[in-house]
């Protein structure tokens, strides 16, 4: 189609500066952090590198068309204007999403309706064909309406990014990858160091870690919709992918531990290192936190400890809490960086926190907290 593409990588709200960063760590072009991700320019092979590398977006999307739109016909010429003939099979099944806020257009379903229309007639004028069985490959579209300035998408990844391959269970408030990867990145642990998750059910956290000290790229055994992009380079592609795996050191991981009181999530855990191709790198113990002691050189605790969001846990998470200040007045030199809803938990640690940073996991606002060594 073209040799630049412009494309927003999607990303959670207060990652979106992380998302930026690793795309020019990348190479990408023109990067900048906005509400909902970062927009940047890149090549057509870049496309697929940035599904394949980034560890904090959600999806990668290229932006066919963006203008501001106030009435049904005018996003119908907008979407009409685009060349869908270059980018979708005729056989493609075309699935269109959308999302309206504060605009004049704000019927959902009237705009994805408007926006299947204004495809098949665009398709039917490019390709000369008057009917499209839809029995092939996925393209999923989406038609954003914000203050009424439509924009225009497809969706490269396909599943979401946060589907590494390696999580087949979730267990009980899961952590998503994306989210994960972010809080390793925002911790005080860099690879090399030494890292404990105390609270560690199915060892999202130390797997994210182990992934980024081993330069092991999150989509590496994953697929995206845009590898069956015809007007992206296969070859192109599947040499990134091949690259990738060769970039791959396990020998870098080091010390990556994890403990929890409950065998069930050690259990997933334990299958969840497997399946990450890390058996035998990380260990984890069910151990509980008032009794934990670590040996050997200090480290940083990273964890996503129970926030206690139902009445009766409360009491039983501000206990928690206070153990993991008791826990880091065991061990000196350690750091402990930890993600939490509750307002109560540096009261309970015993002291305020050195750096915080708000996040959301999921809809729950959150702050991450770093306590350094004193």
């Amino acid at each position: 189609m073209q040799s630049t593409y412009q494309l927003i990588a999607t990303a959670a709200f207060g990652l979106e500066g992380i998302v930026a960063g690793e795309l020019k760590r990348l190479g990408m072009r023109n990067v900048r952090a906005e509400n909902g991700g970062a927009r940047f320019e890149a090549d057509a092979a870049q496309i697929f590198l940035c599904n394949l590398r980034l560890r904090c977006a959600d999806r990668v999307l290229i932006i066919l068309g963006e203008k501001p739109c106030r009435t049904f016909d005018e996003l119908f010429r907008l979407v009409e204007s685009i060349p869908w003939e270059q980018c979708l099979a005729r056989d493609g099944r075309f699935l269109v999403s959308g999302k309206c806020a504060r605009s004049q257009l704000m019927s959902v379903r009237d705009c994805q309706a408007i926006t299947k229309k204004a495809i098949i007639e665009r398709m039917k004028r490019g390709t000369g064909a008057k009917a499209f069985p839809e029995t092939g490959d996925d393209y999923r579209i989406d038609v954003s309406l914000h203050a009424d300035m439509a924009r225009i998408t497809l969706d490269t990844s396909g599943t979401a990014l946060n589907r590494r391959g390696y999580r087949t269970w979730n267990g009980e408030a899961p952590l998503r990858e994306t989210l994960a990867a972010a809080l390793v990145e925002l911790s005080a642990w860099r690879p090399g160091m030494r890292l404990h998750d105390p609270c560690c059910g199915t060892g999202t956290l130390m797997i994210e870690a182990a992934w980024r000290a081993a330069h092991r790229a999150p989509g590496l055994t994953r697929a995206f919709d845009c590898e069956h992009f015809a007007f992206l380079p296969g070859a192109e592609m599947q040499a990134l992918r091949e690259e990738a795996g060769r970039d791959v050191d396990l020998g870098r991981v080091g010390t990556i531990t994890g403990s929890d009181i409950d065998p069930e999530a050690l259990t997933l855990a334990r299958r969840h290192i497997r399946q990450a191709g890390l058996e035998g790198r990380l260990t984890v113990s069910q151990t509980p936190l008032q009794e934990l002691t670590l040996e050997g050189e200090p480290g940083v605790f990273l964890c996503n400890p129970p926030y206690g969001e139902r009445l009766g846990e409360k009491k039983q998470c501000e206990a928690l809490y206070g153990d993991m200040g008791r826990l880091v007045r065991r061990h000196p030199g350690w750091s402990l960086c930890a993600i939490t809803s509750d307002p109560m938990f540096e009261r309970c640690f015993g002291r305020r926190a050195d750096k915080k940073r708000r996040l959301y996991n999921g809809r729950l606002e959150c702050e991450f907290m770093t306590f350094l060594p004193r």
